[in-house]
């Protein structure tokens, strides 16, 4: 049976707290004490000042009886005297916590005031309201009488009085007697919290600090008795478990040796399978070719039966299936594209936390992965890092229950965040390239920009036919010579606005979505032909070089519609899946494609198929006058699907 440990923290807290209640409850007896003795003083003084009121009512009344003097002023001074003699009279007898005053609480000290009351209410203050009538006049024998039960009317002040010094007298003894018994407490407690503390804290120390340095000495036998279940039982239970670890180490040095051995092995092989990954990928090929490569190797290091690297298309959520190994075509298929959230890979891709998932059994829950439908018992999911971003997540599936170690959780996590900066490499090389393309193009834009001075140079011979023709008078040549100039100048500027717009496009951070759509609405504006584009279907983003290809196709495309189509219509669009299909329609004349070499002879045709031909599309085209003509690009996707 286990003991419950206690901790010593909570020992010492309860030992305090307890000290600290009974000073508490010695202090509050003080001040409670010094509160009734404040209410008691104050009590003894209001009394006291009644007495004083007493006799001066009693002075007043006979002042007002002899000749000649203010009776009025004096009788009404006596009036207002008996009201406060009244009111402080109530106030001793309701208290005034907040002075402190009030009436000790003994039965001798209430009769004497219920006594005086009583006098007051039942004597003194009759007689005195009958005296202080306006129309009536005192006699000698009244005010003598008045006298004499004045006289005992503040011997029955002078008892209470009395009374309430004597209570306040015993209460002060006793407010010495619990005041020394305080100090007395404080001594014992200090004793006390010493024999505590050294009962609880400094013996056990010692204790251990005697055990530390017989062991530092070599003797691994040392053992310390465990006397509590507080820290220090623990500390003496763990010295106890070092010591005998330590003496386990010393007599089975070889044994341990072999342990170490075999654990650093198991750490070289770690280190090796990083380093060998680390090695592919920073060779030269493809993002395919990389993260085949790289899920081979971990296929191959961790016997695995199966497993996919998955890419995350950052605008949509959507996690699409890039590279598999070992998968069936159903597995493919219905995994070729996720939701972030959705399945295993989907909640890694949201979350970003590494999943092993074991199936124990053929529960419901478990049936809903279509993994487990397919005959794995076990699925790591393991998400691609670039810094703090989620690109991707990479699986290991096993057909029977296979348990990581941290050891190798920690490798794949590491691997995960390699693989991570390997493909943001991938791109931001093929970012270079586009910016280096772009460049290129800028020149080349320049160049053609210059070139333009030979059209001008045939504008030129052009104007002096002009000038001839007008000196002859010959207004017809003039008028032929001038339509030419103007239709040269015309086609001169739109060939050559129409390639600066063409060479300085470039993608940047946006999909080919956003750039198509931003193409066709300068397009618009331009020739006033209606754009428009359409989009289905989700896909693996293409990369950069290969968006740039899809452009400049377009654009040729759109290039020869404004030229030859003659259309008021044209509609781009794109259908994305295992394939990007790309399809440019408009409702022009066209042009008979049945006809040998005619779409091999059209402007742009060739141009277009060698773009194609770069990016591994290919380029059909389909049309008949007058029903406008289609050119659709076909792409397909880099990425295997299982047979």
């Amino acid at each position: 049976m286990d003991i419950p440990r206690q901790r010593l923290s909570t020992k010492l807290v309860e030992i305090l707290v307890v000290f600290l209640l009974i000073a508490l409850v010695a202090i509050g007896l003080t001040l409670l004490m010094s509160w009734d003795l404040e209410g008691g003083a104050a009590a003894v003084n209001q009394a006291g000042s009644e007495r004083m009121r007493a006799y001066r009512i009693s002075t007043l009344l006979s002042q007002a009886a002899l000749p000649g003097a203010e009776r009025g002023r004096l009788l009404k001074a006596a009036d207002h005297e008996a009201g406060e003699f009244e009111r402080v009279l109530a106030e001793l007898k309701t208290g005034d916590p907040g002075r402190p005053l009030f009436l000790p609480n003994e039965p001798e000290i209430g009769k004497l005031f219920v006594t005086l009351e009583q006098a007051w209410h039942g004597s003194i203050k009759p007689s005195i309201a009958s005296m202080t009538a306006p129309s009536r006049v005192t006699d000698a024998a009244e005010l003598i009488a008045y006298r004499r039960a004045t006289e005992r009317f503040v011997d029955q002040i002078d008892q209470l009085v009395l009374s309430i010094e004597r209570d306040i007298s015993r209460k002060t003894t006793l407010l010495r007697s619990v005041q020394m018994g305080l100090i007395a407490l404080s001594v014992a407690g200090t004793v006390t919290l010493i024999y505590l503390m050294f009962l609880l804290v400094v013996r056990p120390v010692g204790r251990l600090d005697d055990g530390m340095r017989r062991m530092e000495a070599g003797d691994f036998d040392t053992r310390l008795p465990i006397e509590s279940q507080d820290e220090f039982g623990s500390l003496a239970s763990g010295f106890n478990r070092m010591a005998s670890h330590l003496s386990d180490f010393y007599r089975n040095l070889e044994n341990k040796v072999t342990e170490k051995t075999h654990s650093l092995e198991q750490k070289n092989q770690e280190l090796s399978t990083l380093y060998e990954v680390a090695a592919l990928l920073n060779r030269p090929g493809t993002l395919e070719e990389m993260c085949r490569a790289f899920l081979a190797r971990l296929v191959d290091t961790l016997k695995a039966d199966g497993g996919a690297v998955r890419l995350v298309e950052q605008e949509s959520g959507k996690v699409h299936l890039y590279i598999q190994q070992d998968l069936s075509a159903s597995l493919v298929r219905n995994e070729a594209c996720l939701d972030k959230g959705e399945c295993l890979c989907g909640e890694v891709a949201q979350g970003g936390a590494a999943v092993v998932k074991m199936f124990t059994g053929p529960d419901r829950e478990d049936l809903s992965f279509r993994c487990r439908r397919e005959g794995f018992r076990t699925v790591t999911v393991f998400p691609i890092r670039f810094k703090e971003q989620i690109i991707g997540v990479f699986n290991l599936y096993f057909r029977e229950a296979h348990e990581l170690t941290g050891h190798e959780r920690q490798m794949l996590e590491s691997l995960g965040q390699h693989l991570g900066v390997a493909i943001e490499n991938q791109r931001l090389v093929a970012r270079e390239k586009e910016m280096a393309v772009s460049e290129e193009r800028n020149l080349l834009a320049q160049e053609l920009h210059d070139s333009i001075a030979q059209s001008l140079a045939f504008l030129n011979l052009q104007a002096q036919m002009l000038r001839d023709a007008l000196d002859r008078n010959d207004l017809a040549e003039a008028r032929s010579g001038l339509s030419e100039i103007r239709e040269g100048i015309q086609e001169s500027y739109d060939d050559v606005r129409e390639l600066l717009v063409h060479f300085r496009t470039r993608f940047g951070e946006s999909d080919v979505e956003t750039v198509v759509t931003a193409l066709l609405a300068r397009f618009e504006a331009d020739t006033g032909i209606q754009a428009e584009f359409r989009q289905t279907g989700t896909g693996v983003p293409l990369s950069p070089e290969t968006q740039i290809q899809v452009l400049h196709i377009i654009q040729e495309c759109l290039s020869n519609v404004r030229k030859h189509s003659a259309a008021r219509h044209v509609t781009v669009e794109l259908e994305k899946g295992q394939v990007y299909v790309f399809r440019v329609r408009d409702d022009g004349g066209g042009f008979d494609a049945e006809v040998p070499g005619a779409s091999e002879g059209h402007v742009g045709l060739a141009i277009m198929r060698e773009r194609a031909q770069r990016i591994g599309g290919r380029i059909e085209v389909r049309s008949a006058p007058p029903s406008g003509t289609q050119i659709t690009l076909t792409l397909p996707i880099v990425q295997e699907v299982a047979a």
